[in-house]
Order: structure tokens, then C-alpha cells, then sequence
């Protein structure tokens, strides 16, 4: 592998096009992994596909998604003939989680010990194997994305042993662009957001928006805005604040 500039290519490839950044990830790196969620992220995933059929994917499977969502991750399975490694907490640790707190402790207590042990602990114990990772964040999705770069160090899960870089290449898209590819080019897509779901993410912690209301005012609804996120890009973003 020959060395990557993350900094001078972050800034190179800043107006490039998702495609571009894609391929440039593909090409460089050949332990790289896409984060698919079950959300609008659905694009990244058909990208990076069309780009390479045998693009390697997995799933945070936290137990509490929504039916809709796994139903969704079976279709995606077999829409693009790929296979999608589920990612499960650590059965242990859950379930003295569970025992000592209940299962809807987050609405007291704040959702980040829950997402640390369903989706924060399997994330890394995956991305310490792996060289690169590509995700859908995008900078219109919350007021704490709002710089997200198209191509990063991951600050959160990188070691001084083990660099992790983070592909962003949704970054510059808005949500307008993203259901514009969805319904040009008659991709699936998850069947909550004809319900008002913009955001998606487990089930006692998501619900629809109103109109005009911002994609992530539906996720974590109790708490204050700059706290939305789950911990999976909040190190990189703490770290550029």
C-alpha cells in the first residue's frame, strides 16, 4: 500500500464527486469496509457497488431496530447479491446493562451508555481489523456534521498502533441530492421514510419528523440538539471542534 496523505487529499478531493472519492478509496485501500446503516446511506452503498460488485459491508445490529429496517437490510442483501456482516453487542455486557437499568434507561439517563454497548463496542472491535471504512455522513445532516470532511483520520478509532482512515464522500450532499439519486435510479429504500422517518436509527429513539422540522430533531427527540449524536462520528467531530 502506498502511503496516503490524508490531509492533502481531503483537500483535493473536497469538490470531487462521491464517484471519485469512492474510487479512490477503492483503489487504495484493500481492507476497506462500508458502514450501511438501513437509512438514505442507501446511496453510498449503490455507488460504491456499481463501482465494485464485491465492496465488503456491515451493519450495526443493535437489537432494537425497527422490523421495517431488517426487512430492508434482507432486501439490500439481495437486491445488489452482496453479502452484509452484522455487527451484535457483546451479549454479556448487554445484559448487565439490561439487568442493572432496564431497557429504556436512555430516557432518563441519556442514550450514551446504551449506545456505547449496542453500537460504539461492536464498531470498534470491528474497525481495529480493518485499514479504512466509508460511512453516509453528510454536513446538512446536524448541526454537529457541519464540517465533516470528505476524507479523514478517524480520531475516534485509530490507535497509535493502528491508523483507521474514514471516507466521507456524501459529505457535500443534501438531502434533496440523496432522494434525488434514490428515486432517478429506482434504488430500495427503507419504507419507514414514506412514513415521515428521515433519520433512522433504533426504534425506541427514532420517530418521524413534522415538515420543516430538521432529519435529526426525530432521533434522541429528548435531548438538546448539539447532544445527537450516538458516539460513532462524535470523536472526529469533538476533535475538529
Amino acid at each position: 500500500m502506498t502511503t496516503f496523505d490524508t490531509a492533502k487529499l481531503a483537500g483535493d478531493y473536497a469538490n470531487e464527486s462521491p464517484q471519485k472519492i469512492l474510487e479512490l478509496a477503492l483503489n487504495h485501500f484493500d481492507n476497506l469496509w462500508l458502514s450501511f446503516s438501513g437509512a438514505d446511506d442507501i446511496v453510498v452503498l449503490d455507488m460504491a457497488w456499481k463501482i465494485n460488485p464485491n465492496i465488503k459491508v456491515f451493519t450495526l445490529d443493535t437489537g432494537r431496530l425497527h422490523p421495517e429496517t431488517y426487512r430492508f437490510l434482507e432486501q439490500v442483501r439481495k437486491h445488489y447479491g452482496i453479502k452484509i456482516e452484522a455487527l451484535s453487542p457483546d451479549h454479556q455486557q448487554l445484559e448487565a446493562y439490561v439487568h442493572e437499568k432496564g431497557l429504556f434507561d436512555f430516557y432518563e439517563s441519556g442514550h450514551g451508555e446504551c449506545c456505547g454497548i449496542r453500537k460504539i463496542a461492536p464498531l470498534r472491535r470491528k474497525l481495529a481489523s480493518v485499514d479504512a471504512w466509508i460511512t453516509g455522513q453528510r454536513k446538512d445532516q446536524s448541526p454537529t456534521r457541519a464540517d465533516v470532511p470528505v476524507i479523514e483520520q478517524d480520531a475516534a478509532f485509530s490507535t497509535p498502533e493502528h491508523t483507521v482512515i474514514k471516507f466521507n464522500p456524501l459529505a457535500s450532499y443534501s438531502s434533496e441530492d440523496v432522494w434525488n439519486y434514490i428515486r432517478m435510479l429506482e434504488i430500495p429504500y427503507n419504507p419507514l421514510h414514506e412514513r415521515g422517518f428521515v433519520s433512522i436509527g433504533c426504534e425506541p429513539c427514532t420517530r418521524p419528523v413534522l415538515p420543516n422540522q430538521h432529519e435529526r430533531e426525530g432521533r434522541w427527540w429528548w435531548e438538546e440538539a448539539t447532544q445527537k449524536e450516538c458516539g460513532l462520528h462524535a470523536g472526529n467531530l469533538i476533535a475538529k471542534s
